[in-house]
């Protein structure tokens, strides 16, 4: 037979297209040729996959091969395609059965002897495979990943020729079988009971992490605002089946691959200031994630916020709301998730010393208006939560080393019961809450209208920043379990709302 069909799956953002494999080989002079869109390491696979069959025990046909990517159209990228390239030749040169290889999809790289080695996007590829009724081949190292789809076929193999042997039925693989993985343990996370003092940043640490807000810190260097953000993570609860697996398919796909070991922890994604908008939206030729997505379901901290370029920083405003980035380039779309929780943490003026206690800031007037003014009113509008974390004396540090501090495990407990009631009441955390179930889960008395009317004027509030303290405000009081939103948990919603500007 001189025409063989394997199946295989392309990567398409967090998408695995079907991709058919025809390897035809016909009468002329011995080449090979690959079409259907394939990229540069596409076209190399023509070296990798000769030397694997030689070296494999079989024998590389002769005549003039063409391998055909179909669809066309769909751009081809990486090492994937070798194992069914491969396949493909050894079927069509009549040295494996092709029959046995009509329920089947397969995708892996070779090495020069053979061997397999992972690829990247390997838990998109088993989800689709599965929802098609084939089984897959991949290589062992992907393993881990496919042990998280439930119903799943997949064989994990080492070598082509354990493939081969496989499919002539020389030898038995062992399917992979899904491993229900404990959540990776917040022990190692850096714990609240480490600060001391900030209480009043603490409060608000507890009341983001409870309803998933966003929070900027502001405060001089060495206030604790970084200490703060890196102990979001250990606060929150671990992720559901749902949301692991939403986000260990994102990281599939990336460059970082998936790891494992982190299963059901939430993404903490800590990107430096020169860090640029596709690094941070996702993006290129061919689409792929970026920081925003990478942090879907967990935290994403911008440490030094006025850095950022304003351009970067403003490419935020819309996934903020939606939730979701759409990246759109001449040949191709797609479409990542991005439900991340933003902190940031900036000082108040270029010095970082506007408000120190031993009064070194230099800055003028100007300078500090300047400096504050590269985060636009409509980013700030979005973030939630707006707190000072003034500097500390001696004294005040030293008089909290008494004082019992609360850990991160008691905190958690009281973030699952706070989310517990939200989902219970709404189905959604309260950040994500629309104008309708506002309407309904936040209703105010006349006292707490008027304190909010007041509020709105003294400080020139937008409409959306009205929702989000009343957002907030029921965060409060799920914290407290309070079926309705008390004045005080309203007088407190407000209060986090410290750099809003006066029309």
């Amino acid at each position: 037979m001189s025409l063989a069909i394997v199946q295989s799956r392309a990567m398409a953002g967090v998408d695995a297209p079907l991709v058919t494999v025809e390897v035809y080989i016909g009468k002329g002079l011995p080449g090979l040729s690959i079409v259907g869109l394939p990229e540069a390491a596409v076209k190399e696979s023509k070296d990798r996959v000769r030397s694997a069959i030689l070296n494999s025990g079989f024998t590389f046909p002769v005549g003039r091969i063409t391998v055909n990517l179909a669809p066309a159209d769909l751009p081809k990228e990486g090492g994937r395609f070798d194992l069914p390239i491969a396949l493909g030749l050894l079927a069509a040169s009549e040295q494996i059965p092709v029959s046995a290889m009509a329920d089947m999809e397969c995708l892996g790289e070779l090495a020069l002897s053979g061997r397999l080695r992972p690829v990247r996007g390997a838990l998109p590829a088993v989800l689709h495979s599965r929802d098609a009724g084939r089984f897959l081949m991949l290589p062992q190292q992907n393993s881990d990943e496919a042990a998280l789809v439930s119903d799943a076929r997949v064989l994990p193999v080492n070598s082509l020729a354990q493939c081969c042997q496989l499919i002539t039925g020389q030898t038995r693989v062992t399917p992979v079988s899904v491993q229900r993985r404990s959540p990776a343990a917040a022990a190692d996370l850096p714990d609240m009971a480490d600060i001391r003092g900030q209480f009043q940043a603490k409060r608000a640490l507890l009341v983001a992490a409870a309803g998933s807000h966003s929070l900027l810190f502001v405060g001089p260097p060495g206030t604790g605002k970084t200490m703060l953000a890196s102990r979001l993570p250990g606060i929150l609860p671990p992720m559901s089946e749902r949301e692991a697996l939403e986000s260990a398919a994102i990281a599939s796909i990336s460059d970082q691959g998936f790891d494992a070991g982190k299963w059901c922890r939430r993404p903490f994604r800590n990107p430096h200031h020169t860090a640029s908008a596709v690094a941070l939206v996702g993006g290129g030729s061919n689409p792929r994630p970026g920081e925003i997505s990478l942090a879907h379901n967990g935290v994403l901290f911008l440490d030094e916020l006025p850095e950022f370029s304003r351009q970067v920083l403003e490419v935020l405003r819309e996934p903020l709301e939606s939730g979701s980035v759409s990246i759109s380039r001449a040949a191709r779309q797609a479409k990542f998730q991005a439900r991340f929780q933003l902190v940031a943490a900036m000082n108040p003026c270029p010095c970082g010393y506007l408000g120190h206690v031993n009064g070194r800031c230099n800055c003028t007037a100007d300078q500090v208006q300047r400096y504050q003014g590269k985060l636009s009113g409509p980013l700030l509008d979005r973030i939630d939560l707006h707190v000072i974390v003034p500097p500390l004396s001696y004294q005040e540090m030293t008089a909290t080393l008494t004082l019992p501090s609360v850990a991160s495990a008691t905190l958690r407990e009281q973030v699952i019961d706070a989310r517990t009631r939200q989902l219970e009441r709404a189905g959604i955390l309260n950040a994500h809450l629309q104008a309708q179930q506002l309407q309904r889960d936040c209703c105010l008395d006349e006292q707490q209208n008027q304190l909010l009317a007041q509020a709105v004027n003294s400080l020139g509030l937008s409409a959306r920043a009205i929702h989000r303290i009343l957002r907030i405000a029921r965060t409060i009081a799920d914290l407290d379990g309070s079926r309705n939103i008390g004045h005080n948990h309203l007088g407190e919603a407000i209060g986090y709302r410290q750099l809003d500007r006066s029309a």
